[in-house]
């Protein structure tokens, strides 16, 4: 079992930043693939980034190309977000989630784990 917890999600204006953090707890290893997905009121979760435990490895939505980027501090078991120059469309919740294989997928449905979810909001 793994338990994910999300943190660093906020109100902020549009060309601010924030830092998300997903704290994860239990079974972790090396081989496994850490994400971020949001959902916005009304619509599908979507996914905004990946990367595999070790950080060499990562792969993001063309949305947040340039403006985000994922990182991975393995002694401390702990996944991060920087977003940069936030945009009203950035506001959704953001959740935390693993995968076992190391596999870099872009599908919800493919990951075993979830956090519950930090709400970012970005204003104009």
């Amino acid at each position: 079992q793994v338990q994910l917890v999300e943190s660093g999600g906020g109100l902020v204006q549009a060309g601010g930043s924030l830092r998300l953090s997903c704290a994860a707890s239990g079974r972790t290893f090396s081989s496994y693939t850490m994400a971020w997905f949001r959902q916005a009121p009304g619509k599908e979760r979507e996914f905004v980034a990946t990367i595999r435990w070790g950080g060499i490895n990562t792969r993001y939505a063309d949305s947040v190309k340039g403006r985000f980027t994922i990182s991975s501090n393995n002694t401390q078991n702990t996944v991060y977000l920087q977003m940069n120059s936030l945009k009203p469309e950035d506001t959704a919740v953001y959740y935390c989630a693993t995968r076992t294989d190391g596999f870099l997928s872009t599908i919800a449905g493919t990951y075993s784990y979830w956090g519950q979810g930090t709400q970012v909001t970005v204003s104009s």
